[in-house]
C-alpha cells in the first residue's frame, strides 16, 4: 500500500528529519550529507520537501515527485550523470525557486514511495536508482541496487 505525502500549494516547504533502518541520521559534512548513529550529541539536519507543482509530466505510479532540501544552508539534493554513473549531490539551490519553475526540474526530483513507516526516494532523472546509505560516516549516495546491500528505506518523520 502506497502512502503519499498530501502537500498543497504553500510557500514553505515541510521539514522533517531521516534516519535509516539502522537509527543513522543524515548530518552536513562539508558539501555531503552523511549517515551517522543516532545520538543526542548529533544535530541531524533538517529536511525540506515540496511535491512538484507539475507531476503531469511525469511517469505516474512510482510515488509523489518531490524536491528534497536541507535547512541551513539552502541546499538541495539533485542527481547527475558523473563519469557515466549517476551520482547523488547536494547544492546550494532554493527549493522554492525549484518548486517555481516552469516546468518539473528532473535532476533535482525524487519519486517518494511509502511502504508502512518507510519510504524510498527514486531519482526521476535516473529511473531506478534511489537514495541509500551503507556504514557510519559514509555519504549518502544513488544505488541501483534496491534494499539489497543498503539502506533505501528511510523513516522520515515530517514535523507539524
Amino acid at each position: 500500500i502506497f502512502v503519499s505525502i498530501q502537500v498543497s500549494s504553500r510557500d514553505a516547504p515541510l521539514l522533517g528529519k531521516v534516519s535509516d533502518l539502522d537509527q543513522q541520521v543524515w548530518i552536513l559534512q562539508g558539501q555531503s550529507l552523511v549517515s551517522v548513529p543516532r545520538s543526542n550529541d548529533v544535530a541531524s539536519v533538517t529536511i525540506t520537501v515540496l511535491t512538484c507543482k507539475y507531476p503531469e509530466s511525469l511517469e505516474k505510479g512510482k510515488g509523489t515527485p518531490i524536491y528534497l532540501g536541507i535547512q541551513n544552508p539552502d541546499m538541495c539534493l539533485c542527481c547527475e550523470d558523473i563519469e557515466g554513473q549517476p551520482t547523488l549531490l547536494l547544492k546550494e539551490q532554493r527549493i522554492l525557486d525549484l518548486y517555481n519553475q516552469p516546468e518539473p526540474v528532473k535532476p533535482f526530483l525524487f519519486y517518494h514511495s511509502r511502504t508502512g513507516t518507510t519510504s524510498t526516494f527514486e531519482s526521476v532523472a535516473f529511473p531506478d536508482w534511489f537514495i541509500a546509505s551503507s556504514t557510519k560516516d559514509n555519504p549518502i549516495f544513488l544505488t541501483a541496487d534496491l534494499g539489497k546491500s543498503y539502506n533505501t528505506n528511510f523513516n522520515l518523520r515530517m514535523e507539524a
